[in-house]
């Protein structure tokens, strides 16, 4: 009679701790947490300065409505770029309605803010070329001006006098030239300072020294001017002096992306060169539905720019 091996103890303890394990989910549960109060007085207004959404929009019950609606029916995007497969109608909505709202021939949308200037500056300035800027960009255009691998030169913030001596003096070496291409970068509002650039005298000077102006104007749309298109319209200086406008709807616009605005044959360049736009996957149709539903809310309610002052 053969007799039976007994297990082990040890064997015995293991079986139980498998029996016993779980293991950890794959994805997390869903936690859902409370807004943190305002701390102050009762009644007394107060004012965010933890967030960027200046008219207060990413709350707007019309907005994340329309946003639900877009992610139920186009799902939550294609994950493919633009140029490819990842073109939906609500991007070229998108892009028709902010070149009719700034007033431009064209605009083209890419999927992040920080992307798009750091896109569209080497997409234009390449090696070879010169490139001037105000020192206290964001850096975003710090890094948009290191891939372009162009000369650059910085001037003191704002001080348009030392701009002014910096251009001559590239004239007077040779480096402003009709075979190198110029171009003069700034912000309407800077975010490191706070400051706005002082875009009459930037138009004057690239008009005398022959320089491409790219303006930055993501704190400034939805902001200033009377309708909230920027600085260009507080200061009421014409579209088509500045060459290329910049845009960000991750502030005013309470979504995610950003924008290029400027004439047909300017952004159509960016389709095929602008790498963020060539290589990244499109903004998801539901943010991009949210940017249109905020845009709505701006031209139907431009009150909401003079209650900010």
């Amino acid at each position: 009679m053969k007799m039976r091996k007994s297990k082990k103890p040890e064997d015995r303890l293991t079986q139980q701790k498998l029996l016993e394990w779980k293991p950890l989910p794959l994805v997390p549960d869903d936690l859902t947490v409370p807004e943190p109060p305002l701390m102050g007085k009762i009644n007394e207004k107060a004012l965010n300065l933890g967030a960027t959404s200046f008219l207060c929009l990413d709350q707007e019950p019309k907005i994340m409505e329309r946003a639900i609606q877009a992610l139920h029916k186009y799902g939550v995007g294609s994950c493919g770029p633009r140029g490819f497969y990842g073109t939906i109608d609500v991007h070229l909505e998108l892009e028709e309605r902010l070149a009719k709202f700034l007033q431009v021939e064209e605009t083209c949308v890419y999927s992040y803010g920080f992307s798009t200037v750091a896109s569209a500056i080497p997409a234009y300035a390449k090696k070879g070329d010169i490139i001037f800027a105000d020192e206290k960009v964001w850096f975003a255009i710090q890094k948009g001006i290191d891939a372009s691998r162009s000369t650059v030169r910085y001037f003191r913030h704002n001080d348009m006098q030392d701009l002014e001596r910096q251009l001559e003096l590239a004239a007077w070496k040779k480096e402003l030239n009709p075979k190198r291409r110029a171009f003069l970068v700034a912000e309407a509002i800077y975010l490191n300072t706070g400051y706005m650039c002082p875009l009459r005298k930037l138009v004057e000077l690239a008009r005398r020294f022959k320089l491409r102006i790219i303006l930055d104007e993501s704190l400034s749309i939805g902001v200033i001017g009377k309708t909230g298109r920027g600085l260009t319209e507080h200061l009421n200086v014409p579209r088509d002096e500045i060459d290329l406008i910049v845009g960000s709807l991750e502030h005013s616009f309470a979504s995610i992306g950003g924008f290029c605005a400027g004439s047909h044959y300017i952004v159509e360049h960016q389709r095929l060169s602008g790498l963020g736009y060539c290589f990244s996957a499109s903004l998801p149709p539901m943010l991009t539905e949210a940017a249109i539903a905020a845009l709505d809310i701006l031209e139907e309610r431009p009150e909401i720019i003079s209650d900010l002052a």
